[in-house]
């Protein structure tokens, strides 16, 4: 269980970076499905597991697919700067 609330705590950081990437509508679609998340975890680890396909179910694994694509537009994102700027700043010195 460890590893998951792990990945939870970074899928609850990810509307911050669709807002980074100033993508604010997948911001306000991450943060409805943190609440599915949250309530889908609580509930299986207190209780039963709510049913496959159920809409806590789906809120979950498709909170954790957005968790991915933000975090990996944001890797994506920070390098492309870094070269940028890694570019530009040798064009300078030359």
């Amino acid at each position: 269980m460890g590893i998951i609330v792990m990945f939870m705590l970074l899928a609850t950081l990810t509307p911050f970076l669709f807002i980074h990437l100033h993508r604010k509508i997948l911001a306000v679609v991450q943060t409805v499905m943190l609440v599915g998340m949250w309530l889908y975890y609580i509930e299986a680890q207190f209780h039963t597991a709510p049913i496959a396909f159920s809409i806590m179910w789906i809120m979950f694994y498709v909170s954790m697919i957005l968790a991915e694509v933000a975090w990996v537009m944001f890797i994506i994102r920070i390098v492309k700067t870094s070269y940028t700027n890694t570019r530009t700043t040798k064009t300078f010195n030359h």
